[in-house]
């Protein structure tokens, strides 16, 4: 393995560490579980405690220990570990954490002569650590494995040859060389070669994707076939593989408000029960004269063993980040927990139009012809006129004109252009006057049209002040976006809005064409918000609580309303660096229906992370009354701690594996 590639699964390992909170409940010494099950200490003390147990008179074999002796290095042994990090953590000023409770539940054992007891504690104790660690190590190589999608070295092409360097070391501008079967190290533009690149590791589809001389290529996909030459657009540290595994790894860092409930709830939880087992202990025996000490203090010590809620603080965000681990690999990054919890109560999603909901690509859909032009004429005229125009409305009217004539666009025969922002185009060309524009144009310019009642964008074409016809745009939904519409009324989202800056002409045609149940059209960027706002008033008349509202956008033109919805996703277009940037969540393929699997997996996720909440508390609540008693013993105990964090770990494991259909 490289240098890079440790630092990346260090960096990995640091995140689910931080992630599952485990040095606040087992002082940041998970990691050494595993190299502690095979040391020769724990295996000694492991045989020590063996034969404690094993024979009833232990101290014929061994007469110099004695049986508390025997015991007493069985736990030495064993515990050493948990002792020393619980005295550190006590003069750091970490004190009820698990170590502390499993030391002080041992020793109280010891002292009152249970000692086949105290060593089991820190036995079985050490044991589910390990269990719970490797759960958690699974997880986190399932994870690695999602963002090991960035290979660290490059091709590239030098003066004396091809090199193997190091991607950072590529400069925007380098040329690179990609071998059939390589993942691409940066993002470039393909300058020799033809290939299919897989893309699935960034937008979670299988579908190959097919690119040539011209062609974006992206980070983290895979050269299928073929040997491709790749000009370098991007440094390695913003190419789009880097700003996905950053993404991940960051989303940690913006807790759910379960995950911040439960990291609250034990800083009091567990100084309570401490108090509680204290109380135990001390007022039965002495104040009410009930029972002996050792009796009470017995119970007061399975009442600690019983109390740590290590289940909750490692299982809960563990829960999170798997779910956010299951969503990235079907191409949905989600920036935090609490953004994939927000989802789970979701009634409103509104979609802009453009790039969202349609393919955001113009294409002539008619050409209508007047006075005795043609259709080719009107065509002609509309691509001279709109020749030197970068607007999608007029590359649209040239690609379609050039697909149909050979002879291409004779530059030199325009002349005389002058736009006018709003209207259109008036132009010489070939010494014919050309209008080409929309209908207050034609109206200034007192040309008499037939008006076209097509939805889309009309461009009226008059040539020498007669009018020689229209030629209508249109941007066409994408053949996702019912399957979108439809999913997503039928997971129970009850509203679904549209907002375009389109006529209402072209809104309510896509509107009605797609189900959608309310439109907004003719919307500036200031104007969306003001809409996204009255959609927020009208909820509050409603007599059932409104859930959150979900705004899907582009992420540029739309970060005004991206910022105030509850929840901001963005369609990415596979390396939109805007988007990424500007939204809570992004979409990297652009489907809209990835957003029902967005939420299938939210609500999936918290459904366990809320079994894990009951299943802890009430295993826990039942032994803890148990104990207090006097019907529940150490072994229980020990069940009720280590058992059900185990269980709780295992079972949020499962959120990392949620399929696309559930």
């Amino acid at each position: 393995m490289t240098s890079s590639n440790t630092k990346k699964e260090e960096m990995s390992h640091k995140e689910i560490h931080s992630t599952c909170s485990i040095d606040s409940c087992c002082g940041g010494d998970c990691g050494n579980q595993e190299s502690l099950l095979k040391s020769k200490s724990f295996l000694a003390g492991v045989i020590l405690f063996a034969l404690g147990v094993g024979f009833g008179n232990i101290t014929q074999l061994l007469p110099a220990m004695g049986t508390a002796g025997i015991f007493l290095a069985a736990y030495l042994f064993i515990g050493k570990d948990v002792l020393l990090t619980a005295g550190k953590n006590i003069v750091r000023g970490k004190i009820f954490d698990e170590n502390f409770l499993m030391a002080i539940a041992s020793i109280g054992a010891f002292l009152i002569g249970e000692y086949p007891e105290a060593v089991a504690v820190m036995l079985f104790y050490q044991v589910g650590e390990y269990m719970q660690d490797r759960a958690v190590a699974n997880s986190r190589r399932s994870i690695s494995a999602l963002m090991d999608i960035r290979p660290d070295t490059a091709n590239k092409i030098t003066t004396d040859g091809i090199h193997v360097v190091a991607a950072e070391e590529v400069l925007v501008g380098d040329t690179i060389v990609i071998k059939a079967g390589e993942k691409v190290p940066l993002d470039g533009t393909v300058s020799e070669g033809s290939s299919t690149m897989d893309t699935r590791a960034l937008t979670g589809e299988s579908l190959p994707r097919d690119v040539n001389v011209g062609s974006l290529v992206l980070s983290g996909s895979i050269n299928g076939q073929g040997l491709l030459q790749v000009k370098v657009t991007k440094e390695f540290s913003e190419s789009t593989a880097s700003k996905i595994i950053e993404l991940v790894q960051n989303a940690s860092s913006k807790k759910a408000r379960t995950e911040n409930f439960i990291t609250k709830f034990a800083g009091y939880y567990t100084p309570a029960v401490v108090g509680v087992a204290a109380a135990l202990a001390l007022i039965p025996p002495f104040a009410l004269g009930i029972g002996s000490f050792s009796e009470w203090l017995y119970r007061a010590l399975v009442f600690l063993v019983v109390s740590c809620p290590c289940a909750l603080v490692i299982s809960i965000p563990l829960g999170f980040f798997g779910g956010i681990g299951a969503a990235s690999s079907k191409g949905i990054l989600v920036k935090g927990g609490n953004f994939l919890e927000a989802l789970y109560a979701v009634d409103t999603v509104i979609f802009d139009k453009t790039g969202t909901l349609t393919n955001g690509i113009f294409k002539v859909t008619n050409i209508i012809n007047q006075n005795g032009f043609t259709k080719e004429e009107v065509l002609q005229y509309g691509a001279y006129a709109e020749y030197h125009s970068t607007h999608p409305i007029a590359v649209s009217i040239k690609n379609r004109y050039l697909e149909n004539s050979a002879d291409g666009i004779e530059e030199g025969i325009i002349t005389g252009l002058t736009e006018r922002i709003g209207y259109g185009i008036k132009v010489l060309v070939g010494g014919n006057s050309v209008l080409a524009g929309n209908r207050r144009l034609m109206e200034e310019e007192g040309i008499s049209i037939v008006p076209e009642d097509e939805a889309g964008t009309v461009v009226y074409i008059a040539v020498d002040g007669s009018f020689a016809g229209a030629i209508v745009i249109s941007d066409e939904a994408k053949a996702d976006s019912q399957k979108a519409i439809e999913g997503l009324h039928g997971i129970g989202v009850k509203n679904i809005a549209m907002f375009t800056g389109d006529s209402r002409k072209i809104a309510e045609k896509i509107g009605h064409d797609l189900k959608i149940d309310e439109i907004y059209s003719e919307l500036l960027p200031h104007q969306k918000v003001a809409a996204l706002e009255l959609i927020y008033e009208k909820r509050k008349s409603q007599i059932e609580r409104a859930g959150k509202v979900i705004f899907v956008g582009d992420g540029i033109n739309d970060a005004p309303v991206l910022a105030r919805a509850d929840i901001g996703i963005a369609m990415g277009g596979v390396g939109s660096d805007a988007a990424i940037e500007a939204a809570d969540i992004v979409i990297m393929n652009d489907e809209p229906s990835k957003l029902i699997t967005a939420i299938r997996i939210a609500r999936k996720t918290r459904v366990i992370v809320w079994q894990n909440i009951a299943f802890a508390l009430g295993v826990k609540g039942i032994v803890l009354l148990l104990g207090a008693l006097g019907y529940a013993t150490m072994w229980e105990a020990v069940f009720a701690d280590v058992g059900v964090a185990i269980l709780a770990v295992m079972n949020s494991v499962r959120a990392g594996r949620i399929s696309e259909g559930k």
